[in-house]
């Protein structure tokens, strides 16, 4: 096995939002404007050293920026980052650089300003076209609102986009889910993603659920019949939650975590799996509190921030399947060992 054929992707951290919404469980905090600056810079130095600790020349196959919501990130910020990697690392011809808005903190000069950064893709948490139904989940956009980020991206040139769709949502009944399917729909994007609402431990939904969420048959019922429309309307799903036009439109950095690729992490919270020049296989996260992520940037000059990990031979093949399984159409079996090192009779 050697490390240099195996993709390598970039997940960027924005660890801020407006407001924590009752169902996230992910690493995101009220924005801070005050650290801005010092966790840009931060990002910078973790990339840095990341780079040249870790990815021995790879080019980058794919960039995500994720949260939280990254598109409170300020554009020059956001450019900064994508030059970095330009001239540090270089990227593939067909590289992919997600970012992830919220339909309720875009601008026109925002979503210019990504264009221009080099984004060429965007992945939208309209999550519902009902106002009613954002309310009950706590998220800060109107219908109207997710409607106006959709079409302005597609004016200032995305024409990647993909429009994150939740289901089983407090009192939502199938045809108010196929509502926001058939909405989406008209829209056109290249790509949606399907999910079922879930009660995530260390959540204000977990310890305090809606009274009216629909009970896990009527939430099934949902599900198919979104799956359905969906289905109907063109889009093939290759993954669990994930639904493409064509294969073309699929999401090549969530692809990558999925086939048992590489990827690099910078910002708070973020996780990340390299395989090193000698076939082992490393995962580090980092500090979750956006201020802890900066000072330990500071106080580092290696990579002693990172809380790092290496994956035993014995648990290569759960840790193949537990992302390989995520796929509708499975792997290739030769992928087992292109990218684990080991025989496919290991998974005997």
């Amino acid at each position: 096995m050697k490390n240099t054929d195996i993709p390598l992707s970039l997940y960027v951290h924005w660890p801020w939002c407006v407001q924590k919404c009752p169902y996230c469980d992910f690493n995101s905090h009220t924005q801070h404007p005050e650290l801005v600056n010092d966790y840009a810079t931060a990002l910078i130095q973790d990339w840095q050293r990341q780079y040249a600790s870790l990815a021995h020349g790879r080019r980058i196959s794919s960039i995500f920026f994720g949260g939280g919501t990254p598109s409170l990130a300020p554009p020059e910020v956001i450019a900064r980052i994508i030059e970095q990697v330009l001239t540090t690392a270089g990227v593939t011809a067909d590289v992919e650089i997600t970012l992830e808005a919220n339909p309720g903190t875009v601008d026109a000069h925002h979503f210019s300003g990504y264009y221009g950064a080099g984004v060429n893709r965007l992945s939208l948490g309209v999550q519902s076209f009902d106002d009613v139904l954002l309310t009950k989940i706590g998220r800060i956009h109107s219908g109207q609102q997710a409607l106006a980020a959709i079409q302005l991206a597609k004016q200032v040139g995305f024409s990647r986009i993909n429009i994150d769709l939740m289901t089983g949502l407090p009192s939502q009944t199938s045809a108010q889910a196929l509502a926001d399917v058939t909405q989406a729909i008209d829209l056109a994007p290249e790509h949606l993603s399907l999910y079922q609402l879930t009660l995530e431990p260390n959540t204000p939904f977990f310890s305090r659920p809606p009274a009216d969420l629909p009970d896990d048959d009527a939430a099934d019922d949902i599900q198919l019949a979104v799956h359905e429309a969906v289905q109907a309307a063109g889009y093939a799903q290759y993954e669990v939650s994930a639904w493409a036009r064509s294969p073309s439109s699929r999401s090549r950095h969530n692809l990558n975590y999925w086939q048992f690729g590489d990827y690099l992490a910078i910002g708070a919270g973020a996780h990340g799996k390299i395989t090193q020049t000698d076939g082992t296989v490393l995962r580090y996260h980092q500090h979750k509190s956006p201020k802890g992520y900066i000072h330990a940037l500071q106080d580092s000059s290696g990579l002693a921030h990172l809380q790092q990990q290496s994956i035993a031979e014995a648990d290569l093949p759960f840790e193949f399947l537990l992302n390989a399984l995520r796929l509708k159409d499975g792997v290739d079996s030769a992928l087992f060992t292109h990218r684990t090192g080991l025989p496919l009779s290991a998974l005997a």
